[in-house]
């Protein structure tokens, strides 16, 4: 629900903007013209556009740079006074000023907290320090990154919008486990399914792998070593095989496996992708896509009795394994499921 919700923010977001760029699941940023009074307005009717077609509350910060468009909207967080927007250019240039000083280096966008110990022992303490620091120096004790922080505190943009790739480079399922898996036998139980559920959403985009990584992990805060096993198999020919992907996973984890270490945490990714479509070689030698159309067959049955309905071996399952992720505590798919819309009665 929570990504269904952030999609559609984003989508009437970006009806304001002459570009957008999604940063995270709830935050984008976006470009606007105008004066400051302009700005002002459109930020008011970004957050109003939001509320009235999702019904989500959000805070709208405008600015001449990303940095200050952040510090904006932390701004308008923070100030009730403020009707969750702040545009910078309307405001007194002391208000900001005064704001500046009392903020922390660490409360602005891209400084952690290591970083700014380090500018504290050099007297940057606040965004006002470091807005008065040279950049060359900032450069020469830190990074580039942290000096386009401050060229940008000053009104230098810097940090340019990035367009979305329409070309996905790799897809990724990863979980972690409710309780922890110890044998090579629940690491191969975990592959198989995960590989299936990875090769499904291959179909369901219509994309072909060349390469599959399988990855676990233990807790980094676990005493003892930790074992982060990982492997990288080629497949000859570009594949959505459901079936060479879970074989390939199991065999992988199997070597690599540690018999009664606890990992808590397992994902396979799929690389060099490409359009199901342009993989149009043919397949003399028996190979991956020699197969018959397992997935397509498995993709129907799923859509039509669930997602357990159907597996492959060890990872078709009617019931969840213990080591599942818990969601007993899972928001209601309000908007993507119709036996989940809420009932209102009068």
């Amino acid at each position: 629900m929570y990504g269904d919700l952030s999609a559609r923010v984003m989508e009437v977001v970006g009806r304001f903007g002459t570009w957008q760029e999604v940063y995270s699941i709830d935050e984008s940023f976006a470009g606007l013209v105008g004066d400051p009074a302009q700005l002002q307005a459109a930020g008011r009717d970004i957050r109003a556009a939001v509320m009235r077609h999702v019904g989500v509350p959000v805070c709208v910060g405008v600015a001449g740079t990303k940095t200050l468009a952040k510090f904006a909207n932390r701004i308008a967080k923070q100030n009730p006074a403020l009707g969750g927007v702040c545009a910078l250019a309307s405001m007194p240039a002391g208000h900001i000023e005064g704001v500046q000083q009392r903020v922390p280096a660490s409360g602005l966008w891209g400084v952690g907290g290591k970083t700014a110990s380090k500018l504290k022992m050099m007297g940057i303490e606040s965004i006002a320090d470091l807005k008065a620091a040279d950049p060359a120096l900032i450069r020469k004790k830190f990074s580039v990154v942290l000096q386009r922080t401050v060229l940008e505190l000053n009104g230098t943009e810097c940090i340019p919008h990035t367009e979305e790739r329409v070309d996905k480079q790799q897809i990724m399922f990863s979980r972690s486990f409710s309780t922890p898996v110890t044998t090579v036998e629940g690491m191969e139980q975990v592959m198989a399914i995960y590989a299936q559920r990875g090769a499904a959403r291959l179909a369901e985009e219509g994309l072909m792998a060349t390469s599959m990584t399988v990855t676990a992990g233990t807790s980094r805060f676990a005493a003892g070593e930790g074992s982060f096993p990982a492997a990288t198999i080629r497949f000859t020919t570009p594949t959505q095989d459901p079936i060479a992907m879970v074989r390939a996973a199991v065999a992988a984890i199997r070597q690599s496996t540690v018999p009664g270490a606890a990992y808590l945490r397992a994902g396979v990714m799929f690389n060099g992708l490409e359009p199901a479509a342009a993989s149009g070689m043919l397949d003399v030698f028996g190979t991956e896509n020699s197969q018959p159309d397992v997935g397509g067959v498995l993709g129907e049955v799923r859509s039509k009795f669930g997602s357990t309905a159907i597996g492959i071996g060890i990872g078709g399952l009617a019931e969840a394994p213990q080591w599942s992720m818990k969601r007993e505590h899972s928001s209601p798919r309000y908007t993507t499921e119709w036996s989940e819309l809420p009932v209102v009665r009068a």
